[in-house]
Protein backbone atom coordinates (compact mmCIF):
# COMPACT_ATOMS: atom_id res chain seq x y z
CA UNK A 1 0.00 0.00 0.00
CA UNK A 2 1.47 3.15 -0.66
CA UNK A 3 1.93 6.02 2.25
CA UNK A 4 1.96 8.92 1.31
CA UNK A 5 5.53 10.67 1.68
CA UNK A 6 5.49 12.54 5.23
CA UNK A 7 3.30 10.06 7.06
CA UNK A 8 4.20 7.00 8.69
CA UNK A 9 2.80 3.33 8.21
CA UNK A 10 -1.05 3.42 9.67
CA UNK A 11 -1.32 7.07 10.43
CA UNK A 12 -4.86 8.53 9.78
CA UNK A 13 -5.18 11.36 7.97
CA UNK A 14 -6.60 14.34 10.13
CA UNK A 15 -7.14 17.86 9.07
CA UNK A 16 -4.36 20.43 8.99
CA UNK A 17 -3.49 21.79 12.42
CA UNK A 18 -5.12 25.49 12.83
CA UNK A 19 -2.47 27.83 13.05
CA UNK A 20 -1.76 29.17 17.27
CA UNK A 21 -4.15 26.08 18.07
CA UNK A 22 -2.72 23.04 19.71
CA UNK A 23 -4.41 19.35 18.28
CA UNK A 24 -5.66 17.15 20.36
CA UNK A 25 -6.63 13.66 19.53
CA UNK A 26 -10.29 13.01 21.49
CA UNK A 27 -9.77 8.97 21.55
CA UNK A 28 -12.51 5.74 21.92
CA UNK A 29 -11.84 2.73 22.11
CA UNK A 30 -13.40 2.38 18.82
CA UNK A 31 -11.03 5.13 16.89
CA UNK A 32 -8.45 2.94 18.83
CA UNK A 33 -9.60 -0.31 17.11
CA UNK A 34 -10.02 1.55 13.26
CA UNK A 35 -6.86 2.66 13.89
CA UNK A 36 -5.40 -1.22 14.69
CA UNK A 37 -6.85 -2.43 11.70
CA UNK A 38 -5.86 -0.09 9.31
CA UNK A 39 -2.19 -0.54 10.90
CA UNK A 40 -2.52 -4.15 10.59
CA UNK A 41 -3.36 -4.34 6.90
CA UNK A 42 -0.13 -1.65 6.19
CA UNK A 43 2.40 -3.41 8.73
CA UNK A 44 1.28 -7.02 9.11
CA UNK A 45 1.11 -8.50 12.61
CA UNK A 46 4.65 -8.53 12.94
CA UNK A 47 4.38 -4.46 13.06
CA UNK A 48 1.58 -4.15 15.24
CA UNK A 49 2.74 -2.70 18.77
CA UNK A 50 1.23 -0.63 21.12
CA UNK A 51 3.95 2.11 20.85
CA UNK A 52 2.94 2.47 16.56
CA UNK A 53 -0.51 2.38 17.29
CA UNK A 54 0.24 5.47 19.58
CA UNK A 55 2.45 6.78 17.09
CA UNK A 56 -0.14 6.57 14.04
CA UNK A 57 -2.71 8.24 16.45
CA UNK A 58 -0.40 11.05 17.66
CA UNK A 59 -0.79 10.13 21.23
CA UNK A 60 1.97 8.80 24.11
CA UNK A 61 1.20 5.54 24.66
CA UNK A 62 -0.26 5.76 28.25
CA UNK A 63 -3.55 7.35 26.54
CA UNK A 64 -4.56 4.62 24.77
CA UNK A 65 -4.84 2.78 28.55
CA UNK A 66 -7.67 5.34 28.96
CA UNK A 67 -9.65 3.56 26.58
CA UNK A 68 -8.23 -0.21 26.53
CA UNK A 69 -7.01 -2.37 28.95
CA UNK A 70 -3.76 -3.41 26.84
CA UNK A 71 -3.10 -5.03 23.33
CA UNK A 72 -5.33 -7.92 24.02
CA UNK A 73 -8.43 -5.31 24.31
CA UNK A 74 -7.14 -3.61 21.07
CA UNK A 75 -7.35 -6.86 18.93
CA UNK A 76 -10.79 -7.51 20.24
CA UNK A 77 -11.71 -4.21 19.27
CA UNK A 78 -10.24 -5.57 15.57
CA UNK A 79 -12.27 -8.22 15.62
CA UNK A 80 -15.49 -6.81 16.61
CA UNK A 81 -15.20 -4.54 13.43
CA UNK A 82 -14.52 -7.41 11.34
CA UNK A 83 -17.13 -8.88 12.47
CA UNK A 84 -19.65 -6.09 11.93
CA UNK A 85 -19.54 -6.71 8.44
CA UNK A 86 -20.26 -10.45 8.24
CA UNK A 87 -23.76 -11.07 7.46
CA UNK A 88 -25.81 -13.23 9.95
CA UNK A 89 -29.64 -11.72 9.12
CA UNK A 90 -30.54 -14.80 6.70
CA UNK A 91 -30.42 -17.35 10.27
CA UNK A 92 -33.40 -15.50 10.99
CA UNK A 93 -35.36 -15.89 7.74
CA UNK A 94 -34.00 -18.98 6.30
CA UNK A 95 -33.48 -22.67 6.23
CA UNK A 96 -30.07 -23.22 8.43
CA UNK A 97 -27.72 -24.47 5.41
CA UNK A 98 -28.90 -21.23 3.13
CA UNK A 99 -28.52 -19.00 5.56
CA UNK A 100 -24.87 -20.44 6.82
CA UNK A 101 -24.40 -19.88 2.59
CA UNK A 102 -24.96 -16.50 2.87
CA UNK A 103 -22.76 -16.16 6.41
CA UNK A 104 -20.34 -18.46 4.86
CA UNK A 105 -19.67 -15.76 1.74
CA UNK A 106 -19.90 -12.57 3.51
CA UNK A 107 -17.55 -14.16 6.31
CA UNK A 108 -15.09 -14.78 3.53
CA UNK A 109 -15.13 -11.25 2.00
CA UNK A 110 -14.78 -9.61 5.57
CA UNK A 111 -11.31 -11.44 6.10
CA UNK A 112 -10.41 -11.23 2.60
CA UNK A 113 -10.72 -7.55 2.87
CA UNK A 114 -8.17 -7.53 5.60
CA UNK A 115 -5.49 -10.37 5.12
CA UNK A 116 -3.52 -9.86 8.11
CA UNK A 117 -6.08 -10.36 10.41
CA UNK A 118 -6.52 -14.04 9.26
CA UNK A 119 -3.73 -15.73 11.14
CA UNK A 120 -3.80 -13.41 14.34
CA UNK A 121 -7.58 -13.71 14.91
CA UNK A 122 -8.07 -17.16 14.03
CA UNK A 123 -5.44 -18.15 16.85
CA UNK A 124 -6.54 -15.67 19.56
CA UNK A 125 -9.88 -16.14 22.55
CA UNK A 126 -12.87 -14.08 21.51
CA UNK A 127 -13.56 -13.35 24.95
CA UNK A 128 -14.01 -9.35 25.36
CA UNK A 129 -15.10 -8.99 21.67
CA UNK A 130 -18.91 -8.71 22.76
CA UNK A 131 -19.96 -7.79 19.33
CA UNK A 132 -18.21 -10.88 17.70
CA UNK A 133 -19.72 -13.08 20.44
CA UNK A 134 -23.17 -11.85 19.21
CA UNK A 135 -22.77 -12.80 15.89
CA UNK A 136 -22.03 -16.42 16.83
CA UNK A 137 -24.84 -16.50 19.40
CA UNK A 138 -27.30 -15.67 16.63
CA UNK A 139 -25.39 -18.95 14.34
CA UNK A 140 -25.55 -21.10 17.14
CA UNK A 141 -29.39 -20.51 18.31
CA UNK A 142 -30.51 -20.79 14.36
CA UNK A 143 -28.50 -23.98 14.37
CA UNK A 144 -30.13 -25.06 17.62
CA UNK A 145 -33.34 -24.19 16.73
CA UNK A 146 -33.36 -26.06 13.38
CA UNK A 147 -32.16 -29.19 15.46
CA UNK A 148 -28.60 -29.69 15.38
CA UNK A 149 -27.54 -31.25 18.39
CA UNK A 150 -26.15 -28.65 20.52
CA UNK A 151 -22.94 -30.16 21.24
CA UNK A 152 -21.96 -30.67 17.98
CA UNK A 153 -22.81 -26.59 16.85
CA UNK A 154 -19.30 -25.15 17.52
CA UNK A 155 -17.27 -27.86 15.90
CA UNK A 156 -19.77 -27.48 12.71
CA UNK A 157 -19.35 -24.08 12.79
CA UNK A 158 -15.28 -24.24 13.50
CA UNK A 159 -14.89 -26.73 10.86
CA UNK A 160 -16.99 -24.45 8.35
CA UNK A 161 -14.37 -21.12 9.32
CA UNK A 162 -11.73 -23.64 8.60
CA UNK A 163 -12.53 -23.51 5.26
CA UNK A 164 -13.76 -20.13 5.12
CA UNK A 165 -10.46 -18.36 6.50
CA UNK A 166 -8.52 -20.81 4.11
CA UNK A 167 -10.53 -19.30 1.47
CA UNK A 168 -10.46 -15.70 2.46
CA UNK A 169 -6.13 -16.36 2.41
CA UNK A 170 -6.36 -17.91 -1.23
CA UNK A 171 -8.49 -15.18 -2.53
CA UNK A 172 -5.59 -12.64 -2.33
CA UNK A 173 -2.88 -14.81 -3.83
CA UNK A 174 -1.75 -14.64 -6.98
CA UNK A 175 -4.37 -15.83 -9.66
CA UNK A 176 -1.51 -18.03 -11.43
CA UNK A 177 -0.30 -19.31 -8.46
CA UNK A 178 -0.46 -23.06 -9.49
CA UNK A 179 0.77 -22.27 -13.42
CA UNK A 180 3.42 -24.35 -14.14
CA UNK A 181 5.37 -22.05 -16.10
CA UNK A 182 7.23 -24.02 -18.57
CA UNK A 183 7.48 -27.30 -16.33
CA UNK A 184 4.35 -28.60 -18.69
CA UNK A 185 6.29 -31.56 -19.91
CA UNK A 186 7.72 -32.96 -16.52
CA UNK A 187 3.46 -32.40 -14.87
CA UNK A 188 1.13 -33.15 -18.03
CA UNK A 189 -1.74 -34.27 -15.97
CA UNK A 190 -1.26 -31.40 -13.59
CA UNK A 191 -0.17 -28.71 -16.23
CA UNK A 192 -3.32 -29.90 -18.26
CA UNK A 193 -5.82 -29.71 -15.71
CA UNK A 194 -4.56 -26.03 -15.16
CA UNK A 195 -5.12 -25.27 -19.16
CA UNK A 196 -8.94 -26.69 -18.60
CA UNK A 197 -9.78 -24.61 -15.60
CA UNK A 198 -8.60 -21.59 -17.31
CA UNK A 199 -10.63 -22.33 -20.42
CA UNK A 200 -13.44 -22.75 -17.99
CA UNK A 201 -13.80 -19.74 -15.62
CA UNK A 202 -12.55 -17.68 -17.96
CA UNK A 203 -12.14 -14.43 -16.78
CA UNK A 204 -13.65 -15.36 -13.08
CA UNK A 205 -10.51 -15.71 -10.09
CA UNK A 206 -9.88 -19.01 -9.59
CA UNK A 207 -10.31 -18.81 -5.55
CA UNK A 208 -14.39 -17.38 -6.32
CA UNK A 209 -14.46 -21.00 -7.93
CA UNK A 210 -12.60 -23.40 -5.47
CA UNK A 211 -14.57 -21.85 -2.71
CA UNK A 212 -18.01 -22.49 -4.30
CA UNK A 213 -16.53 -25.94 -5.27
CA UNK A 214 -15.38 -26.10 -1.59
CA UNK A 215 -18.77 -24.46 -0.26
CA UNK A 216 -21.16 -26.73 -1.89
CA UNK A 217 -19.38 -29.76 -0.73
CA UNK A 218 -19.42 -28.77 2.77
CA UNK A 219 -22.68 -27.69 3.27
CA UNK A 220 -23.68 -31.10 1.15
CA UNK A 221 -21.81 -33.06 3.78
CA UNK A 222 -23.19 -31.32 6.50
CA UNK A 223 -26.94 -31.33 4.94
CA UNK A 224 -26.11 -35.61 5.46
CA UNK A 225 -25.42 -35.36 8.08
CA UNK A 226 -28.11 -33.63 9.64
CA UNK A 227 -30.42 -35.83 7.71
CA UNK A 228 -29.17 -38.48 9.73
CA UNK A 229 -29.81 -37.08 13.17
CA UNK A 230 -33.31 -36.10 12.43
CA UNK A 231 -34.05 -39.65 11.03
CA UNK A 232 -32.36 -41.18 14.08
CA UNK A 233 -34.85 -38.47 16.24
CA UNK A 234 -38.14 -40.00 14.22
CA UNK A 235 -36.48 -43.56 15.11
CA UNK A 236 -35.49 -43.44 18.34
CA UNK A 237 -31.98 -44.37 17.83
CA UNK A 238 -31.13 -40.70 18.88
CA UNK A 239 -31.98 -38.97 22.15
CA UNK A 240 -32.50 -35.10 22.73
CA UNK A 241 -29.38 -33.48 21.60
CA UNK A 242 -28.82 -35.65 18.87
CA UNK A 243 -27.19 -38.31 21.44
CA UNK A 244 -27.08 -41.78 20.60
CA UNK A 245 -30.18 -43.46 22.57
CA UNK A 246 -28.87 -46.34 25.28
CA UNK A 247 -30.35 -49.66 24.17
CA UNK A 248 -33.55 -50.66 26.59
CA UNK A 249 -32.45 -53.10 28.84
CA UNK A 250 -33.90 -56.33 29.62
CA UNK A 251 -35.96 -57.22 32.43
Amino acid sequence: MNVPQGKSNGEIDRPARRVGRPTTTVLTRSLIAEAALRLLDESGADGFTMSRLAQALRVRPSALYNHVDGKEDVIAGVRELISDRIDVSAFATEPWDKAMQQWAYSYRVAFATHPPTIALLATLPVRGARRTLRMYDTVVAAMVRAGWPEEEVLSTIVAVESFILGSALDAVAPGDMFDPAGEEARVPSFASAYAARAAAIGATPPADGAFAIGLHAILDGLRARFGEITAGHSEGRFGPGGKAAKAPTSA
